[in-house]
């Protein structure tokens, strides 16, 4: 039901000026309908485009109360009208206020995100103001004063030395939009002190983001302070509704580079502007983060894995394996990954087991860290900072044996059994057991229930394939 969603646009400026005066003619239904209500707004919704989107609430007195983003402006503001919406808690002791619906089409579902966010702030509609679970709104924070300025999402911004754009009440939808935004602009979200000026950091290790090319790796000086700062000073022109602006400076950038024989920029350029001008094929915000079912706080979790676990530093990628049967017969293996506590699925991975006869966890397991690790590290990858094993004492050795064997120092590796949430560490003779309600625990249960879920996934779709093969 609703999301609750503010947020600001990618559009141009005078799109929002207009809108939020509520008469414009950038909305559905530029003539006054003469008869409003319910009913009007209900039949009004289903002549709404299928497309990305704002949709905006209206009372009899034509007073905007509810804004809401929407990936389908029809089916999800057409859903405030079926039976379900007046028997949620959340939305039925208002929506008999509703006696007028308009909307604002956007060019992807991002841009929606960001004109959700300006709108609400900008009318503050009555009914936009409830909190989930009661935290306070999250914002996206860029942190200026630092050299190479990072990006974060965060209910507790900073006052000074930071650029911040929100409020954005969901949360998840917001760290769906950085995913997608962090494939054209490359910035870091790590929580490193990089300096110029420290020669040090030219030896070290970047992230994966780095090698998937989501981070163009300050931490390694592959870009410089200068470069680096262009490309976030493109992310707050964007977040500011000047994508048109933007996308016209970067035009000209690439033909100067291209006068200039910098084919090399050109080329960079040229890729980003395409993945700018198609922003919605870069991925929708559900795909690239979850909802917080489990309610984690991905930082406490994180904080308090570095804590329980004894580590050196704040782990910031988690991998978790699970092992899944067809049918008795075939095996079949899940890696999930987790970056700063939340899901990252262009990093999942699944693998048929090929080496082991009948059903042997152990021996599958064995098979999927030593193809994993093998690859990683003939590749020069980045391990994870943790590895996930979804099981018990049994499982976690196999995992060991397989690292041993190929002679690859492995990362921090750990299981989580199911049956009383123990964690099993290697070298321990006995489990470690914490408070149901230790966030640590709650990001463990995320990961591992995650990985088990794409596990059975792939076990379903191999079920179906190997029924219509017959």
């Amino acid at each position: 039901m609703p999301d609750v969603p503010p947020n600001e646009d990618s559009q141009n400026d005078e799109n929002l000026g207009q809108v939020s005066e509520v008469e414009s003619s950038h909305v559905a239904g530029d003539e006054p309908p003469k008869t409003l209500g319910f009913s009007h707004a209900a039949t009004k919704v289903k002549t709404f485009p299928q497309s990305p989107g704002v949709y905006l609430m209206k009372d009899d007195a034509a007073r905007v109360i509810y804004v809401g983003k929407a990936k389908n402006l029809r089916s999800r503001a057409g859903s405030y009208f079926l039976k379900a919406a007046s028997e949620d808690q959340r939305t039925a002791p208002w929506i008999g206020e509703i006696a007028d619906i308009d909307f604002v089409e956007c060019e992807s579902e991002v841009d929606a995100l960001l004109m959700e966010s300006r709108l609400v702030k900008d009318i503050q509609p009555k009914h936009n103001k409830d909190l989930k679970d009661d935290k306070s709104f999250p914002y996206l924070m860029i942190t200026t004063r630092d050299e190479f300025p990072r990006v974060e999402v965060t209910r507790e911004p900073k006052e000074k030395g930071v650029k911040l754009y929100g409020p954005f009440p969901s949360a998840g939808a917001l760290r769906g939009a950085v995913q997608v935004l962090q494939r054209i602009f490359k910035f870091r979200t790590c929580t490193l002190d990089i300096s110029e000026s420290d020669e040090r950091w030219k030896w070290f290790r970047p992230c994966l983001l780095a090698s998937i090319n989501q981070c163009t790796a300050p931490c390694n000086f592959r870009i410089g302070k200068d470069a680096y700062r262009r490309d976030i000073n493109r992310l707050q022109t964007f977040m500011e509704g000047g994508k048109k602006r933007l996308l016209k400076e970067m035009h000209e950038e690439m033909l100067a580079a291209s006068k200039a024989m910098d084919f090399e920029r050109a080329a960079v350029l040229r890729d980003e502007i395409r993945m700018l001008e198609k922003l919605e094929d870069r991925g929708e915000l559900d795909t690239h983060v979850q909802p917080e079912v489990f309610f984690v706080d991905p930082q406490k979790g994180l904080t308090g894995l570095r804590k329980v676990l004894g580590l050196a530093k704040t782990p910031r990628i988690i991998e978790g394996v699970d092992i899944a049967h067809l049918g008795g017969g075939e095996t079949v293996a899940s890696l999930v990954q987790f970056i700063d506590g939340l899901p990252f699925k262009p990093g999942y991975r699944r693998f048929r087991i090929q080496d082991v006869d009948g059903i042997d966890d152990f021996r599958s397991i064995y098979e999927v860290v030593s193809r994993r690790f093998r690859k990683l590290a003939d590749s020069g990858e980045s391990f994870p900072d943790i590895l996930l094993i979804d099981g018990g004492k049994g499982q976690l050795n196999a995992a060991m044996a397989a690292f041993r064997d190929q002679d690859i120092t492995p990362p921090t590796v750990i299981s989580l059994a199911k049956r009383d949430e123990e964690i099993f560490r290697p070298g321990d003779s006995e489990p470690l057991r914490l408070s149901k309600s230790a966030f640590a625990l709650r990001l463990l249960q995320y990961v591992r229930d995650e990985s088990h879920r794409f596990a059975q996934h792939y076990h379903h779709i191999l079920r179906s394939k190997s029924t219509f093969d017959r």
